[in-house]
């Protein structure tokens, strides 16, 4: 990453998260520090598991698609260091439209656009096949 990519703090998200401070309204920008916050501190924390980009009740339940994608590109921000990244929506079969993070040479490929669209694809297959498998066992489905 190029010099003029960091941020004056050091890390891209926070030059990220300073611009979308700029550019998104006060609570817009409050309910998407309240739903990366915990993401973030995981990442600088190097917890692994499990965590939810996603805010409790109807407060989550009316979140914009715009505030959503912003998170979902704050949260790739931390991850990659990269501020290129991209949401594109590619369909699928199986599961219909889906929104995926991705850097901007694979937003503009095609091909490998498809590539992600079979492996999505085929993950909810498999998906399917083993909740089936679950589902005839007894076991819980919802995990």
């Amino acid at each position: 990453m190029s010099e003029s990519e960091q941020s004056p703090k050091g890390r891209p998200v926070d030059l990220y998260l300073d611009l979308l401070r700029l550019r998104m309204t006060p609570a817009d920008y409050a309910l998407l520090l309240r739903m990366v916050d915990p993401v973030l501190k995981a990442i600088e924390e190097e917890r692994a598991g499990p965590i939810e980009l996603s805010l409790d009740g109807a407060e989550g339940e009316s979140v914009s698609q715009e505030v959503r994608d912003e998170a979902s590109l704050v949260v790739a921000v931390a991850v990659t260091g990269r501020l290129d990244n991209q949401i594109v929506e590619i369909e699928t079969e199986e599961a219909g439209p889906v929104r995926v993070v991705t850097d901007s040479d694979t937003a503009a490929d095609p091909a490998r656009c498809q590539e992600i669209a079979d492996f999505i694809g085929e993950r909810h297959r498999t998906d399917e096949e083993l909740r089936g498998i679950a589902e005839v066992s007894g076991l819980p489905t919802d995990v």
